[in-house]
């Protein structure tokens, strides 16, 4: 049996694989760039895209169980609506599903909107899908690295109510706990959603602080201009996808991304122990 891993070579989709290989299970890699797919020996790697169609019938055929995981790119409704159709024709019934937390209340921010709209397809459908609905990737944080060690500041507009930053490392974990879980099952297991989340729900001047005490010198935390930080981002991407991060952010102000009562507990139990935290990821960088 072998479970096709989309989105492979991303920073979630390589964690994804790299578990599941050393958990012994068959795996496909479907990539838009073989060069990139410097995986572990016996990942199968199959070259194409969401869109296209005949490749998705071929990296499909024999597959027993998906993980769906899409990029924010301007198509990705569209990418996983397909993705899922053509899935269901392969006869595909052990699925899981990449969305994001709190994707049914940041309903105008389109990435976010876009998830829970194949979140409800998925329920429509009747499909056998683990939703994996994770927070703020601690991760993003090394494109700003440069920034708070060499200028002294936190620039991320994340706001007082608190983010449960996770591990990438968590999230492809638990992927590959499902993925095999829903994959060593003798009959489809119905729908369950898993709210992926960091040991700590963190605010800026928090973040900032931590920073500060890894660092061994003063680091602000500026504060919440989103405008500065959408047009900051422009230098770096797309104006449709900045607006959409900005978008975002205004939601991170108002309401944060705030863990539910037994989130923790849940994912240190199927994990078998602590989650990684924001000051171990501050604490690596700063030695490096």
């Amino acid at each position: 049996m072998t479970i096709l891993v989309t989105g492979a070579t991303g920073t979630v989709g390589r964690q994804v694989v790299e578990q599941l290989v050393k958990r012994g299970a068959g795996v496909r890699a479907l990539v838009r760039d073989p060069s990139k797919a410097d995986f572990p020996a016996g990942v199968d790697v199959v070259q194409g895209d969401l869109l296209d169609i005949d490749a998705l019938r071929g990296a499909f055929s024999g597959v027993s169980t998906l993980f769906l995981l899409n990029a924010v790119v301007a198509d990705e409704y569209t990418q996983a609506l397909i993705s899922l159709n053509v899935a269901r024709e392969a006869g595909i019934e052990r699925i899981v599903y990449l969305s994001v937390i709190h994707s049914d209340r940041y309903v105008n921010v389109p990435h976010f909107a876009g998830k829970y709209g194949v979140e409800r397809m998925i329920g429509q459908m009747g499909l056998n899908a683990t939703i994996l609905r994770p927070a703020y990737f601690i991760d993003n944080d090394l494109t700003i690295k440069d920034v708070v060690t060499g200028y002294g500041i936190y620039p991320m507009p994340i706001g007082c109510k608190g983010l449960a930053m996770v591990d990438t490392r968590d999230v492809g974990e638990v992927a590959a706990i499902e993925l095999l879980r829903r994959e060593l099952s003798a009959v489809p297991l119905p729908p369950e959603w898993i709210n992926l989340v960091g040991p700590d729900t963190l605010t800026g001047p928090q973040v900032a602080a931590i920073w500060t005490d890894v660092l061994g010198r003063p680091i602000a935390y500026p504060g919440e201009d989103t405008a500065a930080f959408e047009q900051n981002l422009r230098q770096y991407m797309p104006s449709w996808m900045a607006f959409d991060m900005r978008l975002m952010s205004e939601r991170f102000l108002t309401e944060g991304m705030v863990p539910d009562a037994r989130d923790v507990e849940r994912l240190t139990v199927l994990l078998g122990r602590p989650l990684y935290s924001y000051r171990e990821f501050a604490t690596r960088i700063a030695a490096c």
